[in-house]
């Protein structure tokens, strides 16, 4: 190599890699070396590897791959032992050391794998051994979806509706999972530099791609769109999911008929709310399927408010046990009963794995279309976890006729060796284990296979190729197959003078552009046989529909994926979720959905305050304080009740408040009305002693006439405290005090005339005096009393049609009652109502404090004095005590203060006078009045 004439930038790379090492070179012979086109054909480095657990995760991730020339498929169990004999055998000669697989093909252009082992000894000399190379088989998996689409054309070009006089023809490009070969078909087509078509001897070139059905992966599709969309080719996917793909300004020209990752998060989020889980956590895969599906998983979330994640965690895409380890260990460690998984199935292999080791059980898993209804996890080893999955699928359709046109198919002996045959040619060879020997092709004993005679019948062969009963893929490349045929179909319709096109134009067959046909693509819309509606949205995406797939672990251990329901976008863009919850298998003892959330739900009276640092699923939930409700669960915030209302002691809605007021039902407001009517009676009674007794001198004394009208104030002022008690309303609220101000005014205007009588009669009795009593006549007593309380009345009636005394709510004195009050209105009127009254009290105490010391056995003066004595107290002190109490006790006060001044008038005016009248008749005399009967001691 360093003496080499010619070399590269590989080459030199090669040089560089293998200076560092000691190595020997050992030459074989050519016809010894039967190997040799399997490492000389191949002019890349080895590949990466991974570790498989399980033979059978080995075995399908091998048997997934899909057929072609070029492509490496893998089956395991072939060699199994011998490298496992080999590895053990060799590795015993190492310190350390490593197996690599690669593949490659042969020189029949099968594929072969090859397992290299690495290693370092103890010289620390590196040797890399090829410990074992095997051909191997494929799949049927891609071969049926293209021969899927190769039905559809058929059927449409039998179909005398549809396309009449219109023959459709198909090109196969396969992929090989590899994006540069994807690309590279992508180009041919759109630059027409793909290999010519001959229908027939005058039918030969180049025919028009007019559309493009693939690809399966959204990544290869991404770069495919991109480019086909530089020539408005219309392209429909059948598998491709991401998100990603509907934005309209980068792929102006892509269509599917699968929904996008953007619904099936919708769909899995729609079952998520049906069983109210609310704390999930969500795997993913780590590439473009996964990224995009997370940032809608989390949109969605965080815009409904309904949801949120434990965890979210990317799967490696190789086997890394220390990241798949810390992975299930946060699954085992969270609260979230509920685990979405949106990976691919070799990902949830791995996964399972470390589940299975870990025993991470009593979790409910769900399903994202791309393992939903993988038959390579449906093991009785995976049962105990996966039991109970509940997923969702693409959509399960029939196609009838399909199962005739694939027993049909049949090598074309003749064409062997043509290009086109060959996907056929592997098919075959799959199918029945056999080879084929073209001529001139020698073998030299290292093949042992039978060969195919093209014979063998496929009918009779077992092999899930027949199964048409889960009809999921390949029903969504006969859809798309059947949207571009009623594009065309839309198209040739056009009548001239009024298509879409500029001068409103039509397409012509003969000069049709693929932009043409993207225009009617956009307006399809028809309706399979199975009873879809096929149509596409402004971003390209079909009218979308998932199956609702459950495992069911059955009692004879048997395992069954069931539809138990669907899920699909309706016309109006109404999310419908069809689910029959009575036929879904819960994995669990109780044979119910379990519950996952991380807080549970706040009850109403409560509130949800988030945990600090914490997802908003995660809260505490606070009791609403008072005065506020919450009347749903899980609120957010406690409503305030209105003014008058208030929370119960659930706090779970509002009540009236309690209306409070000084009412004649309670204890106090009983023991006022009592006072009050015994005060009225009293009065009564001592009225009646006073008429009975009339003509007596002890009541004759001093104007009787007042004393009567004394009583008869008294007996009014008990009454009107009546009027403090009960609801306050307006009738009220006005002649409470009017009638208080009124009552006492006449009361204590006679107190104040009887007093200037008795200092008027003793300073008549002085010489020179006599002139004083004539101001003091029957006439003036009366007209001093009514001028006097007429005062009081302009006030009353001033201060009522001034600012009148109003019943109010009063809101302030406590949070949960209302009392109801009298608010005086104008505060001036009640002072000079209250100071007019004292005024008068308090000159009749003047007078009568000068008057104490009269001569007179019996001087009235002395108990007028001790009379107002009592009533100026007693207001003198309900001025602070009646602002300071609320609401009902500020009346309660009033009335107290009515009834105490009104007990101390009767008894201090009228108890000495009914003593004498009652107990003491003897003295009830002129004489004895006067003095004169019994000589002073």
């Amino acid at each position: 190599m360093a003496g080499a004439k010619y070399t590269n930038a590989r080459v030199t790379r090669w040089f560089l890699a293998l200076q560092d090492f000691r190595f020997k070179v050992d030459h074989r012979p050519g016809r010894e070396h039967a190997n040799a086109e399997a490492l000389s054909r191949r002019d890349t480095c080895l590949g990466g590897f991974t570790v498989y657990q399980r033979p059978e995760q080995a075995k399908w991730s091998f048997s997934q791959i899909s057929l072609s020339r070029n492509t490496m498929t893998r089956r395991v169990e072939d060699m199994a032992e011998d490298v496992r004999g080999q590895t053990a055998q060799r590795a015993g000669r190492f310190s350390a050391f490593s197996i690599a697989c690669d593949e490659s093909t042969d020189i029949s252009d099968s594929a072969q794998l090859l397992v290299f082992l690495r290693g370092v000894n103890e010289d620390f000399e590196v040797c890399q051994e090829l410990a074992g190379l095997e051909t191997l088989k494929g799949t049927t998996r891609g071969f049926r979806l293209a021969q899927t689409m190769a039905f559809a054309v058929e059927e449409i070009n039998r179909n005398s509706i549809l396309l009449p006089n219109i023959l459709l023809g198909y090109n196969l490009y396969d992929s090989c999972g590899i994006l540069w070969n994807s690309l590279s078909a992508a180009l041919s087509m759109t630059s027409g530099s793909g290999e010519p078509f001959q229908l027939n001897e005058t039918c030969y070139g180049y025919p028009p791609v007019l559309g493009i059905v693939g690809d399966s992966s959204s990544t290869r599709t991404i770069a495919i769109s991109s480019l086909v969309s530089l020539y408005r080719v219309p392209m429909v996917s059948y598998y491709s999911t991401c998100s990603c793909l509907t934005d309209r300004r980068r792929f102006p020209s892509f269509f599917r008929t699968i929904p996008s990752d953007a619904f099936q998060v919708q769909a899995m989020l729609q079952i998520v709310r049906r069983f109210k889980w609310t704390w999930l956590g969500l795997l993913i895969s780590d590439d473009d399927y996964g990224l995009n599906v997370a940032q809608s998983f989390k949109s969605d979330l965080a815009e409904s408010g309904r949801g949120c994640l434990a965890y979210l965690e990317a799967l490696p895409k190789r086997n890394d046990l220390d990241q798949l380890q810390r992975i299930v260990g946060i699954m085992k460690k969270s609260t979230s009963r509920v685990v979405i998984v949106f990976a691919y199935e070799t990902q949830m292999l791995n996964l399972m794995e470390e589940v299975v080791r870990q025993n991470v059980t009593g979790l409910q898993w769900m399903a994202s279309e791309a393992w939903s209804t993988a038959i390579v996890l449906q093991t009785p080893s995976y049962m105990p976890f996966l039991a109970g999955t509940l997923g969702i699928a693409i959509r399960r359709g029939e196609i009838p006729g399909l199962r005739e046109f694939l027993l049909r198919i049949r090598p074309d002996n003749g064409t062997l060796s043509n290009q086109d045959n060959n996907l056929v040619k592997q098919f075959w060879e799959h199918i029945f284990q056999c080879k084929f020997v073209s001529p001139g092709m020698e073998f030299e004993g290292q093949t042992q296979e039978k060969m195919c005679t093209g014979n063998e019948i496929l009918r009779n062969a077992e092999t899930e190729f027949h199964d048409l009963s889960n009809l999921r893929p390949e029903y969504n490349v006969y859809k798309a197959v059947y949207a571009l045929a009623h594009a065309l179909h839309d198209l040739l319709q056009c009548v001239p003078g009024s298509g879409p096109f500029k001068g409103q134009s039509c397409a012509r067959l003969q000069g049709l552009q693929p932009w043409q046909l993207l225009y009617y693509m956009q307006k399809v819309n028809f309706t399979t046989d199975f009873g879809d509606q096929v149509s596409f949205d402004e971003s390209g995406d079909v009218l979308p529909i998932y199956d609702v797939m459950n495992w069911m672990w059955l009692s004879d251990g048997s395992i069954e994926v069931k539809n138990v329901g669907e899920v699909k976008e309706l016309a109006s863009e109404i999310d419908d979720l069809i689910l029959k919850e009575e036929q879904i298998f819960w994995n669990f003892e109780s044979k119910k959905p379990p519950r996952s959330v991380c807080s549970e739900s706040c009850t109403p009276g409560t509130r949800m305050a988030i945990k600090k640092g914490k997802p908003v699923c995660c809260f505490d939930c606070i009791p609403c304080s008072e005065g506020k409700v919450s009347n749903k669960t899980d609120s957010t915030q406690c409503t305030s009740c209105s003014e008058e209302f208030w929370s119960n002691p659930q706090r779970d809605q509002c009540e009236p408040k309690l209306i409070e007021f000084l009412s004649f039902m309670e204890p106090l407001g009983i023991s006022l009305t009592t006072a009050s009517l015994s005060g009225a009676l009293l009065c009564l009674i001592v009225f009646g002693i006073f008429i009975h007794h009339r003509t007596t001198p002890v009541v004759r004394a001093n104007n009787s006439e007042l004393s009567f009208l004394i009583l008869l104030s008294l007996k009014l002022c008990f009454m009107c405290s009546l009027l403090f008690i009960g609801q306050p309303r307006l009738t009220t609220c006005q002649l409470r005090q009017a009638a208080f101000g009124i009552s006492f005014v006449l009361c204590v205007s006679c107190i104040l005339v009887k007093t200037m009588v008795v200092l008027a009669v003793f300073k008549a009795s002085k010489p020179g005096g006599g002139n004083s009593l004539k101001w003091f006549g029957v006439m003036q007593q009366r007209g001093t009393v009514l001028f006097l309380t007429l005062i009081q009345a302009a006030i009353c009636t001033t201060w009522l049609m001034s600012s009148s005394p109003t019943p109010h709510k009063n809101t302030q004195y406590y949070k949960d009652k209302i009392t109801v009050e009298c608010v005086v209105g104008s505060t001036v009127g009640f002072v000079v109502l209250l100071g007019y009254i004292g005024l008068l009290a308090i000159l009749s105490f003047l007078l009568a404090f000068l008057a104490r010391n009269l001569p007179d056995n019996f001087n009235e003066a002395k108990f007028i004095t001790f009379s107002m004595l009592v009533f100026c107290a007693v207001w003198i002190a309900f001025i602070p005590a009646y602002i300071n109490s609320p609401g009902k006790y500020a009346d309660a006060v009033e009335v107290f203060a009515i009834l105490a001044s009104s007990f101390g008038l009767l008894l201090a005016l009228f108890g000495p006078k009914c003593y004498i009248i009652i107990l003491k008749p003897e003295k009830n005399n002129k004489k004895a009045l006067m003095g004169r009967g019994t000589p002073r001691s």
